[in-house]
């Protein structure tokens, strides 16, 4: 998995083909531990609940994407279920995706805290 998704950089992600996870150490080792496991736990569990691959990403503008994706002949993945989880994701972390974003903004993009409001 590469650092740089189209113009996103990849914070973390799983996949379910080759059962790996990916965390971009280099550039988010301060992120809190309890943050880390948190985004690894969600990861692999929603790689086992429906197959896949997700990543975190983040936006040039620091805002958090989400990716999820298959392979084309996946024909055990259930695009409406990922979806639904996808949902749930967002809905219940939404404080930790809010979190990471004022993390990106401020540690890697340098952003003065005035500029964050």
């Amino acid at each position: 998995m590469s650092e740089m998704t189209e113009e996103r950089m990849v914070l973390c992600g799983a996949n379910a083909y080759e059962q790996k996870y990916y965390y971009n150490r280099e550039k988010f080792d301060s992120l809190p531990k309890e943050l880390q496991d948190e985004l690894h736990v969600i990861c692999v569990l929603y790689t086992e609940e429906v197959g896949g691959i997700i990543t975190f990403e983040f936006e040039e503008d620091g805002s958090v994407y989400i990716n999820t994706m298959a392979d084309e002949n996946d024909f055990d993945y259930d695009e409406i279920h990922a979806g639904l989880l996808l949902t749930q994701i967002k809905s219940t972390r939404r404080d930790m995706l809010q979190f990471l974003s004022l993390y990106y903004r401020k540690v890697i993009l340098g952003e003065e805290m005035e500029d964050m409001e």
